[in-house]
């Protein structure tokens, strides 16, 4: 057997799985890897699930753990028979970490963390497109969120490093980079002269001109940087999607969530969007059956997926996280949190269905991932090739011929 990594949840954990693995490759580790998620408890148990399922198959295997659930209780993760090693989520990223056997728990206090560590990534395994990390850590505190407690205060990447890594990934082949962090419009508040997440992607495609595609992840609706903005305006290489952290559409909710946004700025950063670039479609994350949430509250949520236009939604059952003040407020009923939750995910559906029938006729852009000519749309509109053929990694173009619940059918042009 030979090193091996299985990552739960993030973009951010993908980057750094990729770390991991070119770690243990360097250091000749036979070491299974399990990159927990802490976001949900459901994510954390598909993770212990896993782990059990890696135990039986591979008994006499090293099995470590690590990520965002492992640094926020490494205790309960050190407590399974079935695991070897705890390790924090700054500790997996250090080449030591893995050349040679150190305490059965290694995590420091993640908040103490003030530096982002530089590592080439320039191989995403199975991907035909490149994450690029360029912010680390979150300094706010959502009522249900626990992830600062895994990632620690929020830093940034300088813009030189940035740069290197993509030129590289380019070299390497990739058409698509995606910057990704914990709170990217948090960008640069830490670097000398401040700069935003706007001007530092301005300045990235500017050195790196050979960069056909950015796509950007999950954007908070009212930090979006006047420079971010010019780029939707006026840069065809910054993709026409966006994914915004929107989390609830009633104000009270959002108030109790302690978001930054209320509804009607969703709905003014969604309109300010489509005036500069009309076909831009919207992404959004959703957490259904927030504690103290009313039937009315919810109906303003689902509401707000159709007056801001939102197509690809990301839907959450509220999952409560043991430290969140919100695991302190008044629960709902699971089956009621299940309940609104299939409602979203049906209006999510019906939303990506009509973007996608709406798009037949037209010709796309289609970035393929897969020999069997399946990719994403510059709009992140998963598509398949019907007829022609685009290699792998490639980006072609393509004609949209017919649309289904699964998305795009497409001919090469």
């Amino acid at each position: 057997m030979t090193g091996r990594v299985l990552n739960f949840g993030c973009r951010l954990n993908t980057v750094e799985g990729e770390v991991i693995r070119g770690h243990l490759a360097a250091a000749g580790a036979d070491t299974i890897v399990v990159n927990t998620c802490a976001v949900t408890a459901e994510a954390e148990r598909q993770a212990r699930q896993a782990i059990r399922r890696l135990r039986r198959e591979n008994p006499e295997a090293r099995i470590v753990v690590t990520g965002c659930a492992a640094q926020i209780r490494p205790e309960s993760w050190a407590a399974m028979a079935e695991v070897d090693r705890v390790v924090g989520n700054q500790e997996k990223l250090e080449p030591a970490t893995w050349a040679s056997d150190g305490p059965r728990v290694a995590v420091a206090d993640i908040m103490d963390a003030r530096e982002t560590a530089g590592h080439l990534v320039t191989e995403f395994a199975g991907r035909a497109r490149a994450f690029v990390q360029v912010q680390q850590g979150c300094d706010h505190r959502c009522t249900f969120c626990i992830i600062p407690f895994g990632r620690g205060p929020s830093r940034s990447v300088p813009i030189g490093e940035i740069v290197r890594q993509v030129r590289a990934l380019v070299e390497a082949g990739y058409r698509e980079v995606v910057l990704t962090g914990v709170d990217i419009t948090a960008y640069g508040a830490d670097l000398p002269g401040r700069p935003s997440l706007g001007q530092m992607a301005r300045r990235l495609l500017s050195l790196v001109p050979d960069l056909p595609r950015l796509r950007l992840s999950s954007l908070d609706p009212v930090e979006i940087d006047d420079d971010l903005w010019r780029l939707i305006g006026e840069e065809p290489r910054l993709m026409p999607h966006l994914h915004l952290s929107v989390q609830a559409g009633d104000d009270l909710i959002l108030k109790r969530m302690k978001r930054r946004h209320l509804r009607a700025d969703v709905i003014r950063v969604a309109e300010r969007a489509r005036r500069l670039r009309p076909d831009i479609a919207f992404g959004a994350d959703l957490i259904a059956g927030f504690p103290t949430e009313t039937e009315a509250m919810a109906a303003n949520t689902r509401a707000l997926v159709e007056e801001a236009g939102l197509t690809f939604l990301h839907v959450f059952p509220f999952s409560a996280r043991e430290g969140t003040p919100a695991a302190r407020m008044p629960q709902l009923a699971a089956s009621l949190i299940r309940e609104r939750a299939a409602r979203l995910r049906d209006l999510g559906a019906r939303a990506a269905r009509a973007f996608y029938a709406g798009r037949v006729g037209r010709e796309a852009d289609l970035l393929a991932e897969r020999d069997t000519g399946e990719g994403h749309t510059e709009h992140f509109a998963p598509a398949r090739l019907i007829a022609g053929r685009i290699l792998p990694g490639a980006i072609g173009r393509v004609r949209i011929a017919a649309a289904n619940d699964d998305g795009l059918l497409a001919e090469a042009v």
